[in-house]
């Protein structure tokens, strides 16, 4: 079912480049791994933060991804696409970076705990930024699996602002979901700032609650499946996938068990 299949896995953190999330980091550090020896061909995207050692780990530009910019609430950033072979495999792990949103050693936080004001924007540009490099590569992904709160908008993106891009139309969009993100620190203008190529802020209505932002409600309703990244997010996802009708991958507290399933999941998504 997966032999030559491809997965594209977009995440904010992996070992052993970044440890900003345990459970992420340590997740996405096996995964590549585990899909690969179940058949699939698998590419890596994350950002490049300042904490990422380039001479450690021998990143390098790509020259040819690079150099585009991209739009964000009507400012241009340009994004600059760095590459590593990761640990103990032939697998690339691309970077996107860019001066202003990830060269400084701050990751989400301020020193004294307070959430980055350009959280939201840091957002949007990464994950409008993975599909325009996809779109670069021009490799068409069977599957999608997303990381962290700041890969919430590429469901969305994929299911309607680029509903109408080949690469993309026929990729099943999976979401782990884990028990950290900063949308209650968002703004009202995280609308006008995820609102890219003419979606409104009417658009956006799936990630609000009667409390504000709420990213992960905005993701069950764009993915195709949501797999429970920590166990005390059971009672949640389960209720989102009852919510918008999404199936959902039940916890396993063991981390090799959990990856077996995650590929048995991937299988059941591309079946439908």
């Amino acid at each position: 079912m997966l032999q030559k299949k491809r997965l594209l896995i977009v995440a904010q953190d992996m070992l052993p480049y970044s440890d900003i999330s345990e459970t992420i980091g340590r997740i996405t550090e096996q995964l590549p791994h585990v899909a690969q020896s179940s058949g699939l061909e698998v590419r890596i995207l994350m950002p490049k933060f300042g904490i990422v050692n380039e001479r450690r780990h021998r990143l390098h530009e790509v020259v040819r991804l690079s150099g585009m910019n991209i739009i964000v609430d009507d400012d241009d950033y340009s994004l600059i696409i760095k590459v590593a072979s990761l640990p103990g495999s032939r697998m690339q792990v691309y970077f996107l970076d860019n001066t202003q949103f990830f060269k400084g050693r701050e990751i989400f936080e301020n020193e004294d705990g307070t959430p980055l004001p350009d959280n939201a924007d840091r957002m949007a540009f990464f994950c409008k930024g993975v599909l325009e490099i996809v779109k670069k590569f021009g490799w068409s992904p069977d599957l999608i699996h997303c990381h962290g709160w700041m890969t919430s908008l590429i469901p969305f993106y994929i299911k309607t602002a680029y509903k109408n891009e080949p690469l993309f139309r026929d990729s099943k969009i999976v979401a782990s979901l884990y028990d950290e993100t900063y949308d209650k620190h968002f703004t009202d203008r995280f609308h006008q700032k995820a609102s890219i190529n003419h979606l409104t802020e009417k658009d956006l209505t799936a990630f609000d609650d009667e409390n504000g932002v709420y990213l992960h409600g905005g993701i069950a309703k764009y993915a195709d499946g949501l797999i429970i990244g920590e166990e005390n997010m059971i009672d949640e996802v389960t209720a989102l996938g009852e919510k918008h009708g999404k199936p959902v991958l039940s916890f396993e507290a063991d981390e090799y068990d959990a990856l077996q399933a995650y590929t048995e999941f991937y299988g059941s998504l591309l079946a439908t």
